[in-house]
């Protein structure tokens, strides 16, 4: 383990994490809230005293990056600027209680979307920003972010990338690592302006479309309105569906647009059972609720958003989907599980994984018929080897595992029953905010214990890293010289 060179990065990190607060701190100053600009100004100071600490005291000779420090990278820097971000809440006042802010905080980075908050109407503008600000930080990766500007990273920060990009294969898009990010980055923001472009031009005040884009495009979800998106306009809800799914795509396919490789594009398989699995659960959807609606067009726009809404984990919603027929709960439920794209800002176990699996099944069903037979599982063209196929079947079983766990200990908290525990487990675990009942969209998590709100936001970040990097972070065996 190299050990200077991951707490010097670290270091690097929480510089970074200062400068990011500067825009929540300047919006704070246009809307006068003073109080707001003091705890921006302490939470910057205490990221800038750590950052210089780490780099000072922690100077590399070897600046070579493994995955094993990769790993490690990846999740103390999320643990650190969670522990950073929700400074300002308790400073401020806007959450007094460390463990709530912390709550939000990893909500916002892990661009989850699950909140504390009773009265979000009633936050101050600078908090809301920073609030959402954290989505479209965490929705591309803060370190992701890092590599693009910071010209001292090494190149062989590709271990930090794949261990901080959500899907089972990350690569590079062209040959130096740094180039990768930026260009991951200028697609992110490309679209992340068009889209406020887009809700300006239906009316949707500034301030209001920067927000609500920064939660489209990490697909996190923080509103900064009860109703959520309820209150605006079709039009706008409409521009929200679609980004909503243009963000859930694997920004390697944008890249191949860019270089008009469109025929590879096209070839995506993981794209068409994206988007197959978001039409056919948006007709049932629409049939199960269409008594509901008045007008057959509002039942569909409801149903497209919601659909859109959970399969990318975003977590935004336009009505109360708790008060819809069981069936359609059953299909957005099952749809926490399956996830977006890899490769994409959204969550949930991811289209490409659950492509493998059924492949992989199919394999073992034609072998027990033809036990002689030498099959490939190939995808998207492309032969699959072994170790990728075992390491999906292991990510499942992992998966599985600490959902489990995670729903056990939640399930201590004697404030709710098994509708919310569930569900509230499932919606954490796969980012995407809103459960069932009283964490319904309606809803909020204020009512559970510390306990819980610890344990949940441990499930945000296990769900956003893909469990490995935790794991390897807080395993003995790492930390070993040998």
């Amino acid at each position: 383990m190299n050990k200077r060179m991951v707490f010097n990065f670290l270091g690097q990190i929480f510089k970074m994490t200062a400068f990011m607060m500067l825009l929540p701190l300047v919006v704070s100053i246009v809307y006068l809230e003073w109080m707001n600009v003091l705890s921006f100004g302490i939470a910057i100071a205490a990221a800038l005293a750590v950052g210089f600490a780490l780099t000072l005291c922690f100077k590399p000779q070897n600046k070579t990056i493994y995955a094993k420090e990769g790993f490690v990278i990846v999740a103390l820097s999320w643990i650190g600027l969670s522990l950073l971000g929700a400074l300002p809440f308790v400073i401020c006042g806007d959450i007094p209680n460390y463990i709530d802010a912390f709550f939000e905080t990893v909500s916002g980075f892990t661009t989850t979307g699950a909140s504390i908050l009773t009265n979000v109407e009633g936050m101050s503008r600078g908090m809301l920003f920073w609030r959402s600000f954290t989505h479209w930080l965490g929705g591309m990766g803060v370190l992701v972010f890092v590599m693009a500007l910071v010209p001292s990273i090494s190149d062989r920060t590709i271990h930090v990338m794949k261990a901080e990009m959500p899907g089972p294969v990350v690569g590079k898009l062209v040959p130096k690592v740094r180039q990768t990010a930026r260009i991951l980055y200028l697609i992110y923001v490309a679209l992340t302006l068009i889209e406020i472009v887009l809700l300006l031009v239906g009316g949707m005040p500034l301030f209001d479309s920067v927000v609500h884009t920064f939660g489209t495009a990490g697909t996190g979800g923080f509103g900064i309105k009860a109703d959520s998106i309820g209150g605006y306009s079709p039009y706008l809800q409409w521009v929200i569906t679609v980004f909503m799914l243009i963000f859930g795509v694997n920004f390697n396919l944008y890249f191949l647009l860019l270089i008009r490789r469109f025929r590879a594009a096209a070839r995506s398989a993981e794209l068409w059972v994206y988007l197959g699995v978001v039409a056919l659960s948006t007709g049932i959807v629409a049939a199960n609720i269409r008594g509901m609606y008045p007008t057959f067009s509002e039942t569909i726009r409801h149903s497209a958003f919601q659909v859109a809404s959970i399969i990318t984990t975003t977590g935004y919603s336009t009505v109360n989907f708790d008060l819809w027929p069981e069936l359609s709960k059953a299909v957005l439920l099952t749809l926490m599980f399956v996830g977006a794209c890899a490769g994409s800002t959204g969550g949930g176990f991811k289209i490409s994984r659950i492509v493998m699996l059924f492949k992989m099944m199919g394999r073992e069903l034609r072998k027990m018929l033809h036990p002689r037979a030498v099959e490939a599982v190939r995808y998207e063209g492309k032969r699959l080897d072994e170790a990728t196929l075992h390491s999906t079947a292991s990510y499942l079983a992992l998966y599985v595992v600490l959902f489990m766990a995670i729903f056990l200990l939640v399930s201590f908290d004697p404030k709710y029953g098994f509708t919310e525990n569930f569900s509230a487990v499932a919606a954490c675990y796969n980012n995407i905010g809103p459960g069932f009942g009283a964490v319904g969209a309606a809803g909020s998590y204020a009512g559970y214990g510390a306990f819980s709100k610890i344990i949940l936001s441990v499930a945000m970040l296990f769900g956003r890293l893909e469990i490995y990097p935790l794991l390897f972070a807080f395993s003995p065996m790492t930390w070993r010289r040998k």
